[in-house]
Order: structure tokens, then sequence, then C-alpha cells
């Protein structure tokens, strides 16, 4: 017997078979081939067409049952992880409205910049503890103020993974943890966040039923059981944006325990049981997956746009052929770089240093002793030395650290970035090997409470190996303190 696991990104759609009793992954594939469609009207916006997330959807997991040769009969539940803070607005009869205006569409920032002064900071900290930013519920702001006929025909908003499982379902549900990523919930008041709603003008009429992020939410209808190719009642039984269910995978789930990703962005995700928050407008707060109102699990989200993206450019630039072969080059260097120190961020503003849009630095370059192997080891230590920065903030907003879980598919297989990481912040990293699609299947297992049997399938499945901190971390404090040195004074300047 299988769960069945989807995780909608904004480049395809990911599908997971899980065997049930074993927890592992039976098969494990991605559809589209090529990245999916993305709509740009105007500089900063991006927006998906939700139907078509539909039809891939369809299309991925009749491959899926073709591929493994189960019988739908054999699936005996769905989870599903999805894009945040998307908007998906549909009428009476359940059809969108408009495209999708998706986590990356900054439209909205100004008007959560003004709900924020308006409200004020800490008001905002101590109910939504979030800043309410360029997220779901201004962009449903930005639609009624700018497509008032539109917003007129409103009768739910979604976010994507809703839109899914309605599609799935029939039914129109989303979750508390959804909500909060939304900035529609309020942690103090435990309900929904009635005030920046009624600020916005948003009635709450067009919230969703809501349903427990796991449990038995819904059930397959006649149509979308047909469509999909599975059992019609087959139960959905979770569903929970990219990072908490990232998070999920790694089978982090209690305080102090630290998701991370370093693909084109970095992401720093902990868990926290603490309500109280300073630094809303740099972290960001969730609910987690295990999130109750008498049990508040909060799941704190740092973002580092300029990540692996900068390790892609010096490989292109450089003209190495891997990134093997880079780590490699990098190792032949040692620790600091010989004085090389590169600020990594080149991809947009940073949230974490106040929205400012920083750029690449690269600073001490000696054109007669650095070669490619210091600019590999420089880029490697500059994106670990934004992580170690970002988590100091997340330390000062409560955060206790006690280890970090990773994949396998990033920047943490290289071992120069993970030890400096793990040195630096005196902390294991442990590495495994899994997707947001198998920790989607296998959240159904959570149905039944049991969090002991689940991490222990975990463990068996996917743990991989282990970074342990450097007992001399002499060399590494003394290179992050100058890279920290250069970034602060860059950022002075920039304030000036």
């Amino acid at each position: 017997m299988y769960y069945i696991g989807f995780d909608l990104g904004s480049s395809s759609i990911k599908f997971a078979l899980v065997e049930i009793k074993s927890g592992i992954a039976v098969e494990v594939i991605s559809y589209p081939t090529t990245e999916m469609e993305m709509i740009s009207h105007q500089n900063g916006w991006a927006e998906q067409d939700a139907e078509l997330w539909w039809d891939y959807l369809c299309v991925g997991t009749h491959q899926l049952l073709e591929k493994t040769r189960v019988s739908k009969n054999d699936i005996l539940g769905i989870g599903i992880a999805y894009q945040m803070h998307g908007l998906v607005l549909v009428d009476k009869v359940g059809a969108p409205l408009r495209p999708s205006i998706i986590w990356c569409d900054s439209r909205a920032v100004g008007i959560g910049n003004t709900a924020h002064k308006a409200l004020g900071a800490d008001y905002c900290a101590a109910h939504y503890l979030n800043a309410p930013g360029n997220f779901t519920a201004s962009k449903l702001r930005w639609v009624r103020e700018n497509e008032p006929a539109l917003y007129a025909q409103i009768y739910k908003f979604m976010l994507p993974g809703d839109y899914i499982a309605y599609k799935l379902s029939g039914e129109i549900q989303t979750t508390i943890s959804g909500l909060s990523e939304g900035i529609f919930w309020d942690f103090k008041e435990d309900s929904l966040a009635e005030s920046l709603m009624t600020y916005y003008g948003i009635d709450p009429s067009l919230v969703p039923d809501i349903v427990p992020t796991v449990g038995i939410q819904s059930r397959l209808s006649k149509e979308g059981a047909a469509a999909v190719g599975l059992l019609e009642g087959t139960p959905i039984l979770y569903r929970a944006g990219d990072q908490p269910n990232n998070a999920l995978s790694l089978n982090v789930l209690q305080p102090g325990e630290v998701a991370a990703t370093g693909g084109t962005s970095g992401v720093v995700y902990a868990l926290s049981d603490e309500l109280s928050v300073k630094e809303c407008s740099r972290v960001n707060n969730f609910a987690h997956i295990n999130y109750s109102g008498s049990h508040p699990i909060i799941g704190k989200l740092l973002c580092i746009n300029g990540a692996g993206i900068l390790y892609r450019w010096m490989k292109e630039n450089l003209a190495i052929a891997t990134y093997a072969q880079m780590n490699e080059l990098a190792a032949e260097v040692a620790i600091g770089s010989e004085g090389l120190r590169i600020l990594p961020f080149g991809n947009g503003a940073e949230r974490m240093l106040g929205n400012i849009n920083l750029g690449v630095h690269i600073k001490g370059l000696e054109l007669n002793r650095h070669q490619n192997s210091h600019m590999c080891r420089a880029s490697l230590e500059g994106i670990a030395f934004a992580f170690v920065y970002g988590v100091e903030i997340m330390q000062r907003d409560g955060v206790q650290l006690s280890m970090i879980k990773a994949g396998d598919d990033n920047l943490f297989r290289s071992e120069i970035f993970s030890k400096t990481i793990a040195t630096l912040l005196d902390v294991e990293i442990a590495i495994y090997h899994t997707t947001g699609a198998i920790g989607a299947a296998r959240a159904c297992l959570l149905v039944d409470g049991d969090v002991q049997a689940y991490s222990a399938l975990v463990e068996e499945n996917d743990y991989k190996l282990s970074y342990q901190p450097q007992e001399d971390k002499q060399a590494y404090s003394a290179a992050y303190e100058l890279w920290k040195q250069q970034l602060e004074q860059e950022l002075k300047s920039l304030k000036k």
C-alpha cells in the first residue's frame, strides 16, 4: 500500500510514491520536463495559470502510476506541498478569475509597507509575528484596489496547494499553517487576522473553511479522481507550504531543530515555541505543520537571495566544468582564502539586510596571488558566512539552535561549505537524501499521531552523513569576522 505526494513548485511539479510500511520512496518524477510558464506583464510581476497546474498534475499522476504499475486501489492517501504565498481567486463555480499572483511577485510591497506603518510595528509583531509585507493578504488588497470589477466576483481566495486540493476534491479549504503564510492569522488571538483584513477591506467570508494541516481534510470527488487516475474517495491527508514541508521532510519537528537549503537562494527554517519576535521585518514567522494554539510551534524563515546563484555564476564565468571540480579547487586553499572576501548578495534586495540591494562585492583581490581556486573557496565561504550571519539574527530573535538538517542536492554537498557553518555555529549538520514530494507523501503517516514512527522512517531511509564542528575554529572565526566587518562597512555606506 502507498501514499502519493505532490510538490507544486513554480518550475515543475514533483510526484512521489511512498510505500507505507517501510516509508521507502518507490519512484519520484517531475512534470513538465521543461520549466513551467511564467507570466510577467510588468517588471516585478510574476503570475502562473492555476488551471495549467491542474493539467500538469493530472498528466504527471498518470505517468507515475504507469511507470510504477501500481493500482489506484493501493493508493491510500495524498499529501500536498506547494509554493508559498501565492494567491488564487475563484468565482462561485470554482473557476479561476485571473492567473495566480505567485510568491516572487513584488507588486504589493508598497501596500504591505503602508499597512505595517498604519497598524504599527509592535502590533504586527505581537499579532501576526510578521510585517504584512508582500504576502498573500497584501496581494489580495492589490486586486481590490486595481481590479475592482474582478474583485467583486470573488467567492473565495486560496493558496496554490488549496487550489490543487479543491480540484481533487471539490472542497474549498485551507489550513492555519497556510493562512499564517499569507498573514491572515492572528497568533495572539489564535484566530483569523481580522484587524488586518478590516484594514485591507477584505470580507472574512472570502476565507475558505479551515481544516487540520494533518488529518482527513477531504476525499477525491468522482471528477477529480477520474482526472488524475486515482480512486474516488481517496483521502487528502496533508498540505503545507514548501518550506514547512521541506522541514518536515528532514524530520524537523521540535524547537531548536533547523532545516536549511542552499539552492539558487538559501533558506534557514528554524523551529521555536516562542510567540515573541524582535526581527519580524527580517525573519518571517509561520505556523509549522504541528502548530496548535496550545502547542505553538513556529517556523522562523530567513531567506538569503544571494546563495547558490553566486556559485553557479562563478562556475560559468570561470569556465569550470562541474561543481565537484570547483570544490576540489577550493580545497587547495586555506581557510580565509588568503584574504579574498566575497559578499554574495547579488540576487536582488535582501530582506535580512533590511531590503537593501547590496550586490556582490569582491574585496582583497590580489592579481599576482589569487587564482580560480581562491575564487571558488571565497565564494563558498562568503555564502556560508551569509548563512551564519542570518542564523545570528534568528538567535537574537529567540532561536535556540540544537541541530541543522539539510538535503544533499545543493550547496550542503560541499564539505567546505558545511564545515564552515557547522564550526562557526558550533552545531552538527546532518545531511539527508529526500525531496519535498517524498515528505508530502510520508506526512500522511502522521495522521495517526505517531511522530516517533515517522521520525524513525526518515532516519532509517534518508540519513546520509553528518558534519561536526571543527575543534580549532580560530581560522574560521578570524575569516568570518573580517567578512562581517566588510559587510557592515558596505551597509553603513549605503545607509548614509
